[in-house]
């Protein structure tokens, strides 16, 4: 090697440093537990010793007669009943199963309670997710905070990494694209629910449109994820837009449409610790579906995986009337189905050099679907701050299961917000993904009617 050549070397491998080392995917041989051990999207296919949790056999993919997306999607468990109820009563005697933010809400509350159903693993994904899912655990890898070389389908089937089972979740399957109107409430110290914000939200999902691949990806400014969120409620911000893309380079480029201002500018800061006007600032934005990346803030661990009752199939409650569906501190107990899951729980601290209100998090992802179902957080002073849940439900058409209702209860504050597609008549209907043109600043201006 002449001197040049071993100039340049050194030069590369001081440039790759400087970046972060990339993480390797896993070998062919690792991999090829997708189809066998595994199921296509990584969890274990087999059950538990006692039976509680029943093996994968493939998910739920039927679809019910005469349905059609965007309707309230039924039930597929109603006539079912709970196995058992826990309350502070018998608490302890299922602590293990239990997250610390449960069981906080049953010390404090002599309300609430879990009602426990059998579990059913109903996850499942088109044969072509499952398809670019096996070859992400090849070709997907971690550079740095982003994330590249994945496509269609769960990045990191097989983790090595707290960093890839946050992207897992942030890349979980959806739909190419989807209209979703949604209503998300306050509710006061008092009980006191109040419209913090009524809107639609116009999803375009790159990462999941079918016939595209690593590279086209990433040619498209990288955005894996894109939402143009028109206000409908309350009146004094009606007619605002919110436009934002997701990238693979772990960042959040976001505009406004503000209506006073008749312009569209850049939007504040809508991650991490910020307050979530969405959500009149009661929580913050990275609590949007439990978790809302991106996730630079923290530097994240795999305690491990357990066994944990988590909610689960709940078609019955995101199809619920928010007035049914919400107590006085909390979701209504009485909607809310629990079932006994397998979940990976991973841990963040705030990384040296950043800062975050909330030094500590913990989030429990469903081992079948990334999903992350329980999110708590606790402040500088070590005090359990939040409890986020989300409401995973059946998505028959798909098929997948999906989160868009969900909560967050500020345990200081003792309040809560709610969001929730069940006021709706039209929920959440799959659709042709929207030109990219839709979802750029001008377009956002265009738009713009008062």
């Amino acid at each position: 090697m002449n001197s040049l050549t071993r100039i340049a070397a050194a030069l590369a491998v001081s440039i790759c440093w400087i970046g972060g080392p990339a993480i390797a995917a896993v070998s062919a041989d690792e991999a090829a537990k997708l189809k066998s051990d595994l199921t296509p999207l990584g969890a274990e296919k087999a059950g538990n010793k006692d039976g509680s949790i029943p093996a994968w056999t493939g998910g739920y993919t039927k679809v019910p007669p005469g349905y059609k997306s965007g309707q309230p999607r039924p039930d597929p468990f109603a006539d079912e009943k709970p196995l058992f109820t826990i309350t502070a009563a018998n608490m302890a005697q299922y602590s293990d199963k239990l997250d610390e933010g449960q069981q906080h809400l049953l010390k404090k509350f002599p309300d609430y309670k879990l009602h426990v159903y059998r579990t059913h693993r109903t996850a499942a994904a088109p044969q072509w997710v499952y398809d670019e899912t096996f070859k992400n655990a090849t070709r997907a890898r971690l550079d740095g905070d982003a994330v590249a070389g994945a496509y269609g389908g769960i990045p990191f089937p097989i983790a090595k990494s707290g960093a890839e089972m946050i992207w897992n979740h942030s890349l979980r399957v959806r739909p190419p694209a989807y209209k979703q109107a949604f209503r998300t409430y306050t509710v006061d110290t008092k009980g006191t629910a109040s419209i913090a914000s009524g809107a639609i939200n116009e999803v375009s999902v790159p990462y999941y449109t079918k016939g595209l691949s690593p590279e086209e990806i990433a040619k498209d400014g990288g955005a894996y994820y894109k939402n143009l969120q028109s206000t409908l409620e309350p009146s004094i911000r009606a007619g605002e837009m919110l436009l934002y893309y997701d990238q693979f380079d772990n960042t959040r480029p976001a505009w406004q449409y503000l209506v006073g201002q008749r312009r569209v500018r850049r939007a504040p800061t809508i991650c991490c610790d910020t307050p979530n006007f969405v959500a009149s600032g009661v929580d913050f934005f990275d609590q949007v579906f439990v978790w809302f990346g991106p996730s630079t803030n923290y530097d994240w661990k795999i305690v491990g995986k357990r066994e944990m009752l988590i909610p689960y199939n709940a078609n019955r409650l995101v199809a619920t009337k928010s007035g049914e569906a919400m107590a006085k501190n909390f979701v209504n107990p009485e909607f809310v189905r629990w079932e006994l899951h397998r979940v990976w729980e991973v841990e963040g601290t705030v990384r040296a050099g950043k800062r975050d209100v909330r030094p500590k998090r913990k989030l429990y992802l469903d081992e079948d679907t990334y999903i992350a179902a329980i999110g708590n957080t606790w402040d500088s002073q070590g005090t359990l701050w939040h409890t986020s849940y989300g409401f995973p439900f059946v998505e028959y058409e798909l098929p997948a299961v999906g989160q868009e209702t969900y909560t967050t209860l500020d345990l200081i504050k003792g309040t809560y917000s709610y969001t929730t597609v069940g006021d709706l008549s039209a929920q959440i209907e799959m659709l042709e993904p929207w030109p990219a043109s839709y979802y750029t600043p001008d377009s956002l201006s265009r738009k713009g009617v008062r």
